[in-house]
C-alpha cells in the first residue's frame, strides 16, 4: 500500500519484531492467502523466519481428514473413505468438512417423511436407522466444489471408452501413454523411463478428439481442465501469461489433464509477420517454458485438439513437449457400425433397421456426422407420426441417407495422410528450422552451388 498510515503500520511492525530488544517467549505466527501481497522487508530471516506453504492435501491427506470429520458419524458399510479420498483431487480441509456435513444433511432429508416435529423428540428406532449412504455423498459431490479448482473450469468427465467407437487406434495410444502412468506410476519408475509430457490430437473436424480427451480423463481418474485460446489470450502485456498460472494450479491438484481445444489459434508458428505477433509469441515461449522447463510435470498432462496442425510452431511437435502425434481418423466400417450402436442405444428401432447397412452406405461419415444421421431419421419419424411416434424405421433412416453427407471429402482424407507425414519430418526438424506445410512456399536456395 502506498498510503501514510500503512507505510507507518509496517515500520512499527519492522521495528518491534527487529528492534534492538531483545525478546524472550515470544513468537509472532501470521497467515494469509496472499504472501506477494505482503512487504518484502518483512520476509527476510530475523523477522518472518519461515514461510510454511500449506497446500492443498494429497490423498493420503484428504483420507485422514474425512476420517476426522466422520468419526461421529453413523456411516454405512458401503462407505469407502479411500475412495472419496481418491475421487476428491483438489479438495482442502474446508471443502471436505463442507462435504461430510452435505452428505449429513441427505441422510437426514431422507427421513425427514418418518419425522414428528410437533413432539420435539425423535423416536429411538428412526434414529438407529439413520444412515449416511454412499449416494448421499455422491449427492454431496455434485453440490460441493473444489476450492483449490475455483480459478479454472474443472469438470468430471462422464464419457467411458465405451461409448466411443472407431477410434481403436488412438484409444491405444492414450491408454498406454496417458492412462497407464497416471495410474500406476512405479511401472515407469522401475523401467527408468519418463512418460509422455503431452499429446496432440489432430484430423478432420467431427472425429471425436475431445470426446477422447474426455474418456482418458474419467477412466484415468484425473482432474480435467479445459480451456480455449480466448481465455487465455489478452492484448494486455502480461495478461497472456496467465497460462503460467494455470500448469501451477494443475501442479497442485494433479493428477490432471489439461485439455487445450483449437491449439493452432494458441500456439501459431512464431515468425510469420502476423497482425499481432508478440501476444502469441508470448503465449507460444511460456507454453515451451513449462511443457519442458526447470520444473517438472509431476502426473500432469497436455492434450491439444486441432484441424490445422500444420500451422502450429515446430517447436511444440518435438519430444518432450508433444511426445505423442496421434492422428484421429475417420472411422471404418466396423467403427461406423459400432458409433450407430451407441447413438441408437437409446432409440426405438424398428425390426427393419439394419445398422451393417447403414454403416455400409456411410462411406467418410465422421463420428459427427453418423449422429447428425441418427438425430434425423428421429426428426423423419416424429415428422410422420407426430408426438405419439415410438418407433424408427429404415425408410427414416434413408430419408435421412438423403439429406445428409459425410463432410471428409476424398481430397481432404489425402491432404490429412500427406499432413501426417510432414508432422512426423517437422518433429525431427531442429527448433527454428521450420517445416512447409500445405500451401505455404518451398524455400529458394541462394546459390545453385550451396550445399
Amino acid at each position: 500500500m502506498h498510503g501514510e498510515a500503512e507505510k507507518r503500520l509496517v515500520a512499527q511492525l519492522l521495528t518491534l519484531m527487529d528492534g534492538l530488544e531483545p525478546r524472550t517467549n515470544l513468537v509472532v505466527i501470521a497467515a494469509t492467502n496472499r504472501p506477494e501481497a505482503i512487504d518484502e522487508a518483512l520476509r527476510r530471516p530475523g523477522r518472518f523466519d519461515r514461510e510454511i506453504i500449506v497446500g492443498v492435501p494429497d490423498e493420503s491427506g484428504r483420507r485422514e481428514i474425512l476420517a476426522i470429520h466422520t468419526r461421529g458419524m453413523p456411516l454405512d458399510a458401503k462407505v469407502s473413505l479411500r475412495e472419496l479420498a481418491r475421487t476428491t483431487y483438489g479438495f482442502v480441509g474446508a471443502d471436505l468438512n463442507a462435504l461430510t456435513r452435505e452428505a449429513a444433511i441427505e441422510a437426514v432429508r431422507r427421513i425427514m417423511p418418518k419425522l414428528d416435529l410437533s413432539s420435539g423428540t425423535i423416536a429411538p428406532e428412526i434414529l438407529e436407522k439413520l444412515k449416511v449412504t454412499r449416494d448421499d455423498f455422491l449427492e454431496a459431490l455434485k453440490r460441493v466444489q473444489p476450492s483449490a479448482m475455483r480459478e479454472v473450469m474443472v469438470q468430471s468427465p462422464n464419457i467411458r471408452w465405451e461409448d466411443i467407437g472407431g477410434l481403436d487406434e488412438a484409444q491405444a495410444k492414450l491408454k498406454e501413454g496417458i492412462e497407464l502412468p497416471l495410474k500406476n506410476p512405479d511401472a515407469f519408475r522401475r523401467l527408468g523411463i519418463r512418460p509422455a509430457k503431452g499429446f496432440l490430437l489432430y484430423g478432420p473436424p467431427g472425429t471425436g478428439k475431445t470426446l477422447l480427451a474426455k474418456a482418458v480423463a474419467r477412466e484415468s481418474e484425473a482432474n480435467f481442465i479445459s480451456t480455449k485460446s480466448s481465455d487465455l489470450l489478452s492484448k494486455w502485456y502480461g495478461e497472456s501469461e496467465q497460462i503460467a498460472r494455470l500448469f501451477a494450479r494443475a501442479r497442485q491438484v494433479a493428477p490432471t489433464v489439461i485439455f487445450i481445444d483449437e491449439i493452432d489459434s494458441l500456439a501459431p508458428a512464431r515468425g510469420r509477420g502476423t497482425s499481432e505477433p508478440q501476444a502469441t509469441e508470448r503465449v507460444v515461449n511460456t507454453l515451451l517454458a513449462e511443457m519442458d522447463g526447470l520444473e517438472e510435470l509431476q502426473s500432469v498432462v497436455v492434450i491439444g485438439a486441432t484441424n490445422r496442425p500444420t500451422l502450429m510452431d515446430p517447436a511444440l511437435l518435438r519430444p518432450g513437449r508433444f511426445d505423442e502425434l496421434v492422428y484421429v481418423t475417420v472411422p471404418d466400417k466396423g467403427g461406423r457400425r459400432r458409433i450407430l450402436g451407441i447413438h441408437t442405444s437409446k432409440m426405438p428401432r424398428g425390426k427393419d433397421v439394419d445398422l451393417d447397412e447403414i454403416a455400409e452406405r456411410t462411406d467418410r461419415y465422421t463420428g459427427a456426422d453418423l449422429e447428425d444421421l441418427v438425430r434425423r431419421a428421429g426428426l423423419f419419424a416424429l415428422r410422420e407420426g407426430g408426438a405419439d411416434a415410438n418407433e424408427v424405421r429404415m425408410a427414416h433412416f434413408s430419408q435421412a441417407l438423403n439429406a445428409s453427407r459425410a463432410t471428409v471429402s476424398p481430397e481432404m482424407e489425402e491432404e490429412y495422410r500427406a499432413m501426417e507425414t510432414k508432422l512426423k519430418q517437422a518433429a525431427l526438424v531442429p527448433e527454428g528450422m521450420g517445416f512447409v506445410a500445405p500451401g505455404m512456399v518451398k524455400p529458394v536456395r541462394a546459390s545453385k552451388h550451396e550445399p
